[in-house]
């Protein structure tokens, strides 16, 4: 449950930190600031995520290990890669196993 819990406060944080910093923002370059917003809020999600699956896999391995509650585990974690993969792409319009070749396409001058 701690675990959880650090997942939604990671999530509940860096909306406030991200939407303040927006309202602080957005009259210089509305468009500048929204952008940053969603790649700020976006990162928040995705670090809140990743405790929320680390605290399921913890309750379903630590409490109650039945087959049952693994294939529930199992979809939980499809469901929240899923949602990782897809908030990648959105935020920094790449998959996360593209960012090498990315780099590389970078230092290259392309």
């Amino acid at each position: 449950m701690g675990i959880d819990g650090v997942g939604v406060a990671i999530i509940a944080f860096g909306a406030l930190l991200a939407s303040g910093r927006f309202a602080q923002a957005w009259h210089r370059k509305v468009a500048d600031a929204y952008h940053r917003y969603r790649q700020q809020l976006g990162r928040s999600i995705l670090l809140g995520l990743e405790f929320l699956v680390a605290g399921d896999i913890i309750r379903t391995v630590a409490v109650a290990p039945t087959i049952d509650n693994v294939i529930v585990l199992g979809l939980i974690v499809l469901v929240r890669t899923f949602l990782s993969m897809a908030m990648e792409l959105e935020l920094n319009g790449r998959w996360p196993w593209d960012r090498a070749r990315a780099e590389e396409h970078s230092r290259r001058g392309g």
